[in-house]
């Protein structure tokens, strides 16, 4: 009987001391999506936002985006995060502007570079875009696929603005942080 009381009061213990602690959940540096988030707490509107953008949900990323300005400000990251998304609905101008204002915070980011090179080929500013290009593929020492594949589009569209290869035309958005998203554009 005795025994039996020690194991319980024992249990008890731990019990009380995973609740006081914030319980059994995964570890700041746990690989797992946290679980654990209370009240009032909310998980960081960029890295919702670029989920949401790996799954298509370009709305619900820009809602997530316009969190992350409330609570960072209008950062590189956010302005750049936000024109991403524009891009992808379709709203040229804004991601233009968002792109600009993000590139006049921080003027060596590649990537920005090359989502704003985008837009301009969407606008069918070839030569501009081909600068812009140019300047992204620098940036980023020739390491990005996406980059490259971009600039040798805006080569070919500069050189000859009615050129078509055949295929759906497709331009690939670059994410902050290394991920690619892929904007197609039908001829």
């Amino acid at each position: 009987m005795r025994h039996a009381f020690k194991m319980a009061l024992l249990c008890v213990t731990f019990a009380l001391a995973a609740c006081s602690s914030g319980g059994l959940g995964a570890s700041k540096d746990s690989p797992y999506a946290p679980t654990g988030v209370g009240r009032g707490q909310a998980v960081d509107g960029l890295i919702v936002g670029d989920r949401l953008m790996e799954a298509a949900q370009y709305e619900l990323a820009l809602d997530a985006y316009i969190r992350a300005a409330g609570e960072y400000g209008m950062t590189a990251d956010v302005l750049s995060s936000l024109g991403s998304a524009n891009l992808a609905l379709g709203r040229l101008g804004q991601a233009e502007k968002q792109f600009r204002d993000s590139l006049n915070e921080d003027e060596n980011r590649a990537d920005t570079w090359n989502n704003l090179g985008v837009v301009l080929m969407e606008r069918d500013e070839y030569a501009e875009a081909e600068q812009i290009f140019r300047k992204a593929f620098a940036l980023d020492n020739g390491q990005s696929d996406s980059i490259r594949d971009n600039l040798r589009l805006a080569l070919a569209k500069s050189k000859n603005p009615a050129y078509d290869d055949g295929q759906n035309q497709e331009y690939k958005l670059v994410r902050r942080g290394g991920s690619d998203y892929l904007l197609s554009k039908t001829p």
